[in-house]
């Protein structure tokens, strides 16, 4: 009985959450983890801008062979603190110390990918502002007080939140929206192909052998097919006999 009043419970819950989610209207991530040439180039902002206070606890290194880096390559281009190839991805930063400076510990980014999906991470990455009321300077249009500061202001630059008031005719709505301030190194199209670039390697990070997975499915849907039309023919031979 119990736990028939916790069902009902959480049942009634779910519409709260459904609204809370769809108030959130997230972009359209661009996402192909089959173009090698985007996951290399997003492993190199990986580390360059993100390694430094996140980990990446759950990769090695030298799984970038499957996006065709060499050991080489992955030496000179993605490691730069002196690990070993064959080492994991780990940050520098220690715990107490990003606790000290951010309030709480950056979390690893493993499997972020899968946890808040891509159309999240990249809205999230394009949509930070300037809020002098936060301890860092920043703020986030999808996740408000974020701990976390702008890293990659120097390529986006800098946006301030305009909250306008829409009328319906049936009552007025706020309406948040973000304005480009002080422009950065990078073209509005600039920045969106690069954090496409970046998203696209988290989204390879949390499952590395997907495109193989794929792969290898497909050719079992083939084999199975190919069976399926020899049973056929195997079960209409049989049948001959007796009709």
């Amino acid at each position: 009985m119990r736990l028939i009043k916790l069902l009902l419970f959480f049942i009634s819950l779910t519409p709260i959450f459904v609204f809370a989610a769809a108030d959130i209207k997230l972009d359209r991530a661009p996402i192909d983890t089959s173009d090698n040439a985007s996951l290399q180039r997003g492993a190199q902002s990986f580390v360059n801008y993100c390694l430094t206070c996140h980990g990446a606890s759950y990769m090695r290194y030298n799984r970038h062979q499957d996006i065709e880096l060499t050991n080489q390559e992955i030496s000179g281009s993605l490691i730069h603190t002196g690990q070993k190839v064959g080492d994991l991805m780990l940050t520098s930063m220690k715990k107490k110390e990003a606790e000290e400076w951010f309030g709480v510990a950056p979390p690893d980014l493993s499997i972020i990918a899968r946890s808040r999906g891509a159309d999240w991470l990249y809205t999230y990455l394009r949509a930070f502002y300037k809020d002098d009321s936060t301890s860092s300077g920043w703020n986030n249009l999808i996740f408000d007080k974020v701990a976390m500061p702008h890293v990659l202001y120097q390529l986006q630059g800098q946006q301030v939140l305009n909250i306008k008031s829409v009328s319906d005719g049936k009552g007025s709505s706020e309406v948040k929206e973000l304005e480009l301030s002080v422009p950065g190194a990078l073209s509005k199209q600039e920045y969106d192909k690069f954090v496409t670039d970046l998203v696209n390697y988290m989204v390879y990070l949390g499952e590395p052998h997907a495109n193989y997975r794929k792969k290898l499915g497909m050719i079992v849907m083939i084999f199975l097919l190919g069976m399926l039309g020899l049973t056929y023919l195997l079960k209409r031979e049989y049948w001959r006999d007796v009709h």
